[in-house]
């Protein structure tokens, strides 16, 4: 049976990023990535639908090891689909990576200091086992089978196209058509302008909305990046930007959660300002929450804005009665007339989803363990998840995590530890991983660990404080039980050269 010293699960944005730090800082420890999918990218390849794009900048949303060199600040899927490619190919990685492996099951022995790995490889799903000393999970927090669709009433009566974005058909057809997107999320925002645009545009996109989300607006070219890297070496331009842009990205959350109204009120003066004053803003942008109790959308120069004004794309705030075969019925009674139906109504969280977790005999049930410094779990030994901010750039958070398990690797090596595994404190306090009240996240709550009311097991949700604990911070926390490799049993962190 092959052994590893490190397994990476998913070759999407933070795969690749924990694979460049595992081959740097570690290069004495042998590592593979699996990748269930058939390319790389992750939720950058799985998305195809109109319009997709990040929803923060480039600068900070890019790794830190390799500028971002598009003048787009807002960048679209298939750019960064790219750019994470090219990362791949330019540092050796692509040759690490396993396509169509899926990881079903891993079970961890003290006993050998070792996980056992179970997968499925092909389309045939042909079992494979391998072993590893490490398990690293960058696969995100999302289920890729399948998103989330509410069951309206008399959905099977709809004559037209119904469609979820995460599931978008190859060769649809919206030229001229008429199309509802249900949701006012980061999808719903993207597609309604998306739709309405171009030679393809439909003729007429409503966004169907049950209730408000607040939406910025967000300069889709960075103006002061692309002077500095005009005047300045690119690797330098590259780091202002990006630490200009997190001290924005700081600052406004700041405002956001301490001075709403303030917040509030600079949200609407740009909008109506886009919108005209003659919109009716109140009715279908003033959420009943505060600002980052869900999170927020950002739209780049405000292209939402400028379809509804336009008139090519129009929003309702109405509950949906039921479905017939010609389009919606409100509860108001208003009948929205649609050709397409687009469902953009959610994700379904699931941290590693479909895999069965083992360690010494006992399935883990990931709603009983706490998240140590937002990357471990209570009780599990050698293991590691890379979850990104909520508030912020994934990847920013995903690098501090790559080098954080890279300095907890060395540390062990260094000692000739074989396990490492997070006790909780019982005095610390349980809260909810996620503060957020959208319905994603209430949904998979009890499917989703705790965190604490105290470091190392809370979450800050803050790239400076993460920076000094996971880049800075000790790696010896008394938080953590380090054991030495069993008796009469190989050592699972040994030198083994590069990636296999």
């Amino acid at each position: 049976m092959e052994h590893l010293d490190v397994l990476v699960i998913g070759a999407g944005l933070s795969g690749i990023s924990a694979a460049w730090h595992l081959q740097t800082e570690c290069p004495g420890l042998s590592y593979a990535i699996v990748e269930s999918r058939e390319r790389m990218g992750g939720t950058w390849d799985l998305f195809r639908y109109p319009g997709i794009r990040s929803d923060s900048d480039m600068y900070t949303l890019g790794y830190r090891f390799r500028p971002w060199r598009d003048a787009k600040a807002i960048a679209d899927g298939p750019s960064i689909k790219a750019y994470i490619e090219e990362t791949a190919r330019e540092f050796g990685i692509d040759r690490a990576i396993r396509y169509r492996h899926r990881l079903v099951r891993a079970e961890w022995s003290s006993a050998q200091a070792r996980w056992t790995v179970d997968l499925e490889v092909g389309a045939d799903r042909t079992p494979l086992r391998l072993s590893c000393g490490f398990l690293y999970s960058c696969s995100g927090y999302y289920d890729y089978a399948q998103g989330y669709t509410p069951d309206w009433p008399d959905m099977a009566t709809f004559a037209g196209s119904l469609v979820h974005p995460q599931h978008w058909p190859e060769h649809l057809d919206y030229r001229g058509k008429r199309v509802v997107v249900i949701g006012s999320g980061a999808t719903a925002v993207t597609l309604v302008p998306a739709m309405a645009t171009g030679d393809q545009a439909a003729a007429h996109v409503t966004m169907l909305q049950r209730s408000p989300t607040y939406i910025a607006t967000l300069p889709s070219v960075d103006v002061v990046a692309n002077t500095l890297r005009r005047v300045l070496p690119a690797t330098l331009a590259y780091t202002i930007a990006r630490w200009k842009n997190v001290a924005r990205s700081m600052f406004y959350y700041r405002i956001a959660r301490k001075r709403p109204a303030v917040f509030k009120k600079r949200l609407r003066t740009t909008a109506k300002a886009q919108l005209g004053e003659q919109f009716p803003f109140d009715e279908h942008f003033t959420p009943r929450y505060q600002p980052w109790d869900e999170r927020l959308c950002m739209v780049p120069d405000g292209d939402l804005f400028v379809a509804l004004r336009e008139q090519r794309a129009s929003i309702v705030t109405d509950q949906i009665a039921r479905f017939d075969a010609t389009g919606i019925v409100l509860q108001s009674g208003v009948h929205l007339d649609a050709d397409i139906i687009v469902t953009a109504t959610g994700l379904r969280m699931s941290l590693l989803t479909g895999v069965t977790l083992v360690v010494d005999g006992h399935v883990v049930e990931l709603g009983n363990a706490m998240i140590y410094k937002g990357m471990m779990l209570s009780g599990v030994p050698n293991m590691a998840a890379a979850v990104g901010y909520t508030n912020a750039s994934w990847t920013l958070k995903c690098d501090l995590i790559a080098q954080h398990v890279c300095r907890l690797l060395n540390h062990m090596r260094a000692r000739g530890y074989a396990q490492v595994t997070p006790r909780r404190d019982p005095a610390v306090v349980e809260t909810p991983v996620f503060d957020f009240t959208s319905g994603y996240v209430q949904r998979a709550r009890a499917q989703l660990p705790t965190q604490g009311d105290r470091a190392p097991w809370r979450l800050y949700q803050n790239y400076v404080k993460d920076l000094f604990s996971l880049r800075h911070g000790r790696v010896n926390d008394p938080a953590l039980e380090f054991q030495a490799a069993p008796a009469r049993s190989e050592a699972t962190l040994t030198a083994k050269g590069r990636p296999t």
